[in-house]
């Protein structure tokens, strides 16, 4: 049997025997820790061999993570980087200076680990954050990168005890696992900050920060806000990089940076790792601004971040973003209205367990619309997008498949139109599979 082959088993095994949020929903949600707890207990406790920073938020967290990752690599550790989920490629989620962990690995755990699976029951989350922790631990990596999946207290991540507790900010998401309100929502990302381990917080809120301010006085852990500590103002931007002045406030000094994050929102995540940097320097780590404004020239090259307003290509323009929620899609379609073209169109889908009524009104009744769903078990099916986008002014055709949406809007535009894919992570997955220039490296 090839090696693709025995990959692809092992995943077809995980994705039919284990809940996977991502392809059902609330049904494939643990209620608590327990399961992580005894995954790890079995394979040794490995999330207690190496040094690590945890990172939450409703947006943006997947961006910090990689644009982190990206300076501790640069400056000479060896960096494990936990995301999800992912793109393309399963291995996406677990990486080690910029390279997925090998298919031969990822087929070894879990053949090694079946009567384990077998015995806990776990949610696929939670084998995917034990197999992580595990190969960060056998690989002895400096230090670790962990981004949560969903919330924060309950989160299979949360068994962690970083160096640094990260909160990027807080905004409608998940209601109905999370809470209705931005403080109950906050309450539940807070719930990664621990006893004496400092924490940034990437966005402050008037109905967020009692929440944090509390649960860090309870914790004994100092708070420090980015967006007070950094101030940033772009001065320009082409096709492959955003141009800033960034200034510490305390300290009075200005830096020139450059990045080659694309996203008018990524101002906000910038500040965020620079603050994360200051702060592991005084943890011992030989990082420093000059390092990390460097690092942040080539976070895409060095980490493989894809799908953060993403070029795909250029003429005619075709940009993807996995914003999903009212207030990423708000800031990627703020940008958008700003990208010139002759006429605009935008590849839309989303899954079928949120209100997204809130989301279609934010959308521009200028454009052609392409609506589709993506292959999994949550996809809201297009027709139904179609019938509810119509109320809001939006136009256009349903499509059984994000290929057969793509492929329509590549027909149908000119050189100098434009074309947006958005409003699932799921819907951009699908779609950079069709681009060449989209590809995962293999570990060995």
């Amino acid at each position: 049997m090839s090696d693709t082959s025995a990959y692809q088993q092992t995943l077809d095994y995980l994705y039919a025997r284990l809940p996977m949020f991502s392809r059902i929903g609330k049904a494939a949600l643990k209620p608590d820790l327990t399961n992580t707890i005894k995954l790890c207990a079995a394979l040794g406790n490995p999330h207690e061999k190496f040094k690590s920073v945890h990172i939450a938020g409703t947006n943006g967290k997947g961006s910090t993570s990689h644009a982190l990752a990206a300076v501790l690599q640069q400056a000479g550790y060896k960096t494990g980087l936990y995301t999800s989920p992912h793109l393309v490629d399963f291995r996406e989620r677990i990486l080690i200076n910029g390279v997925p962990v090998s298919k031969d690995w990822v087929v070894d755990f879990v053949n090694k680990n079946k009567n384990l699976v077998e015995e806990v029951d776990p949610s696929f989350f939670e084998i995917t954050v034990a197999m992580a922790f595990a190969f960060f631990a056998e690989e002895k990596v400096d230090i670790a990168i962990i981004e949560t999946g969903l919330g924060g207290r309950l989160d299979s991540t949360n068994v962690i005890t970083p160096l640094l507790s990260i909160i990027t900010n807080i905004s409608y998401d998940h209601k109905d696992l999370l809470g209705n309100t931005l403080a109950e929502i906050a309450a539940e990302k807070a719930g990664i900050i621990k006893q004496d381990i400092p924490v940034v917080i990437g966005e402050q809120n008037d109905e967020t920060e009692r929440v944090f301010f509390e649960h860090s006085v309870h914790k004994k852990a100092p708070l420090y806000y980015a967006q007070t500590l950094w101030g940033m103002v772009r001065v320009s931007q082409d096709a492959k990089h955003q141009y800033y002045k960034a200034v510490n406030n305390a300290k009075r000094e200005m830096y020139d940076l450059h990045t080659d994050l694309l996203g008018n929102y990524q101002q906000h995540n910038i500040k965020t790792v620079l603050t994360a940097v200051e702060l592991l320097s005084f943890k011992g780590f030989d990082i420093s601004v000059p390092g990390a404004i460097t690092a942040l020239s080539e976070v895409k090259t060095t980490t493989g971040l894809h799908g953060r307003w993403d070029t795909l290509q250029e003429h005619p323009a075709i940009i993807c973003d996995v914003a999903h929620n009212p207030a990423g899609l708000n800031e990627v379609l703020q940008q958008w209205q700003q990208v010139a073209a002759t006429s605009k169109h935008i590849v839309l889908g989303f899954v079928k367990d949120k209100d997204i009524s809130e989301a279609l009104a934010l959308f521009p009744t200028d454009a052609t619309y392409y609506f589709c769903n993506a292959n999994i078990e949550r996809a809201l099916p297009a027709i139904e997008l179609k019938n509810m986008a119509e109320k809001y002014g939006l136009n256009g055709t349903a499509y059984d498949t994000v290929k057969a949406a793509v492929l329509a809007a590549k027909q149908t535009m000119i050189a100098t139109d434009a074309l947006l894919i958005t409003g699932s992570f799921f819907i951009v997955g699908e779609s950079l599979e069709l681009f060449t220039n989209v590809a995962i490296t293999d570990g060995k």
